[in-house]
């Protein structure tokens, strides 16, 4: 959603910081662009220039003198440590890795400077994190017990790493801040800047706004369309949120719901391709899986997403006896023709044929934000030098606190690369659930909820994907694996690995054998064996879907601190901007978000993710039944008010289309629900159902 004429004014307010902006985002362009220079500089530089625009964008405007010399003092203090540091750092190899007196002031101060940056964007979790994952490499994990003990290294080694290592703070993950994320956030503020929000909010009044529910709908398909461009659930709830919101509570949807609908769309478009929040590039880096092939087998899972919220949104609606919004408006192609809406199709277009094609994430996106400044001349809101600016200024703004973080997150992923606790902490999640993929998916929620809070999605994916990935991984094989016993369809290599490696000499493997049975078999075999059966026994494409399936699911699952309380950043921006409990938002948003946690176990026991479009289709239609189903339980209406049982037989229905059985199953539930649906419709009294105001 383009923003208006008094927020752009606002942004520019600050005129040296809105212009260090700008060229800091120009650098990041031309870098990326020309390779102009490579290693660990232009992480030095992203490093730099976020940490200035932190302290200069982030500090308040009635702060005293003193405070502003120290935040500038700050700034000045890193990029000296920081610049040191990289100048030196051929002398320090040749030194044999060992550093001065000098190369340890520069690091401490790079180090703590990091930390306190992210303290100040994102609250105490990170750094609190980090500090304890050091102590733990320096002293006390030498205390532990068991697998956790590590005998620990020198304070040298650790400053070495922490800064030069490829696992560091400027190492990979600061390379994917640096590259990947920055440049699709910029692509999407050139996109808002160009007038795509507008013509967006515009097409979905047009779309949805005579439909029952139609507020709500316009939000759902507004924060969808946006979210997908703009890169961040919490922008994108700020910019649409205060058109969509309004029109939600005008047309008589309370507060709360209002905020929880516009925060539950406003996190789908993260996971809505062809960019997902720059999450589809991270994911593509972590696993080696093409790009394409990810932002390929999203698109249903999202869809599936939007239509639960939609689903919500209409059930309420016609629960509280919500009319359509009374008002002349001309039909969808009509206002893309004279808006000249087509012209935003242009960039999205180009920049997923020149990813099909074979271009690099990072170039990709920089014609494509070439092509939104030409199309935008198609347009009445054609893209001026004045315009320009303000897109580089927002997209570097919007990427503050998602740099910041990400490079201090570096301190934790080498701790866990240097130690193997990630390895641990993988085998421990085996352990906790018992082998049961679904525990596992209960604890990795858990886990990303915690984490997750108050960061951006991609800082929270990378930190749980690096702990939990190789583990949901292995389960979803071991799963893969017991179905091959049931069926009787084990490879011999197999055979010949557990009777001869595990012993298992008292089974016929060649036959078919219970599942209660297999599942034992799988549950008992050696740690140390197991990696190489399911290499022998599982395809190489399979693996290859349990590895996208697990990186998939801990995407999703890192989207849920968004919409769920006690930190959920998206339902408290919308709930300032209804007027309403930021708690009772976050409850709402978190309900409407349902999806968020159901389609990963679809993941985890289907082959959704598989690029077999004939199943994917069949588990698409009968999982939006099941999801519509879902909705109505909760919502407790279907045509007509929900009594107690017929909730239960609805919920039942719900199970029976999302549970992974048979196809006769999946259309028995389809049955039953359409039955329920038809029963309660003839329960309806005369006249209109009563409407009904929630609060």
């Amino acid at each position: 959603m383009s923003q208006s004429a008094t927020e752009w004014s606002q942004l520019r307010d600050s005129r040296v910081f809105f212009y260090a902006a700008v060229v800091v985002s120009l650098i990041h362009i031309v870098i990326n662009m020309t390779g102009w220079i490579s290693g660990f500089w232009p992480n030095v530089i992203h490093f730099i220039g976020f940490a200035w625009l932190c302290v200069g964008w982030y500090v308040a405007r009635d702060a005293s003198k003193k405070l502003k010399l120290f935040n500038y003092s700050l700034a000045a203090a890193t990029t000296a440590a920081t610049l040191w540091l990289f100048f030196s750092e051929d002398t320090i190899y040749e030194r044999g890795f060992h550093l001065t007196w000098a190369d340890w002031m520069a690091g401490c101060v790079v180090v703590l400077a990091s930390l306190e940056l992210t303290r100040r964007m994102a609250g105490w979790l990170i750094p609190t994190l980090i500090i304890i994952a050091l102590g733990y490499v320096a002293w006390w994990g030498q205390y532990l017990p068991g697998v956790f003990r590590f005998s620990g290294l020198s304070l040298e080694t650790i400053m070495f790493r922490s800064l030069f290592g490829d696992d560091g703070m400027f190492g990979s993950i600061a390379t994917i801040s640096s590259s990947f994320v920055m440049m699709f956030i910029l692509f999407g503020a050139f996109l808002v800047r160009s007038g795509a929000g507008d013509f967006i909010i515009d097409l979905a009044k047009r779309s949805a706004g005579k439909m029952h529910g139609g507020p709500g709908l316009i939000a759902v398909i507004a924060s969808g369309l946006t979210g997908t461009i703009s890169g961040s659930a919490v922008a994108n709830t700020a910019s649409t949120g205060v058109i969509t919101i309004p029109l939600m509570k005008k047309a008589g949807y309370s507060p709360r719901f209002s905020a929880g609908v516009e925060a539950a769309a406003s996190t789908g478009g993260q996971l809505m391709p062809p960019i997902m929040g720059a999450g589809a590039f991270v994911m593509a880096n972590y696993t080696q899986i093409p790009y394409t092939d990810i932002v390929v087998v999203s698109f249903l899972p999202a869809l599936l997403y939007f239509l639960t919220i939609a689903a919500f949104v209409r059930l309420q609606a016609k629960k509280e006896g919500l009319k359509p919004i009374e008002e002349g408006s001309p039909e969808p192609l009509s206002v893309l023709m004279k808006r000249g809406g087509y012209s935003f199709l242009i960039p999205i277009v180009l920049l997923i044929g020149l990813l099909i094609w074979g271009l690099s994430p990072t170039y990709a996106a920089g014609f494509a934000i070439l092509a939104v400044i030409a199309a935008s001349w198609l347009t009445p809101n054609r893209m001026g030098f004045t315009a320009i600016c303000d897109a580089l200024a927002l997209g570097a703004k919007n990427m503050v606190m998602t740099a910041l973080l990400l490079i201090s997150v570096g301190l934790l992923v080498n701790v866990v690369a240097t130690t193997g606790i990630g390895n641990t902490f993988s085998f421990m999640i085996v352990q906790w659930a018992g082998g049961q993929l679904w525990i596992a998916i209960l604890l990795i929620a858990l886990a990303s909820l915690v984490l997750g809070m108050g960061l951006p999605v991609t800082a929270a994916y990378i930190m749980v994907a690096t702990i939990a990935a190789p583990a949901l991984q292995q389960l979803i094989l071991q799963n893969q694996l017991v179905d091959l016993l049931v069926a009787g369809q084990l490879p011999e290599t197999a055979r010949v690995t557990l009777q001869f490696m595990a012993g298992v000499t008292d089974v016929d493997l060649s036959q078919p054998i219970p599942y209660d049975q297999a599942a034992a078999l799988v549950g008992g075999i050696s740690r140390d064996i197991l990696p190489t059966l399911l290499d022998v026994a599982i395809a190489p494409e399979m693996i290859t879907l349990a590895l996208l399936s697990a990186h998939m699911i801990i995407f999703w699952l890192s989207q849920d601190s968004n919409v769920t309380p006690p930190v959920c950043l998206t339902a408290f921006t919308a709930a300032a901007i209804a007027k309403t409990s930021p708690m009772a938002a976050g409850l709402s948003a978190w309900s409407l978000a349902k999806a968020l946690y159901i389609v990963p176990f679809l993941f985890a026991y289907t082959p959704f993710l598989s690029g077999d479009w004939g199943e994917a289709l069949q588990i698409f239609v009968f999982s939006a039944f099941g999801l519509y189903a879902f909705a109505a339980v909760f919502v407790g209406w279907l045509g007509q008010a929900l009594n107690p049982v017929m909730r239960l037989l609805v919920f039942v229905a719900a199970l029976l289309l999302l549970w992974p059985l048979s196809l006769w199953w999946h259309l028995g539930g389809l049955g039953m629900l359409i039955a329920l649906r038809l029963l309660n419709r003839t329960r309806r009294s005369s006249g209109d159902a009563p409407r009904i105001q929630t609060q």
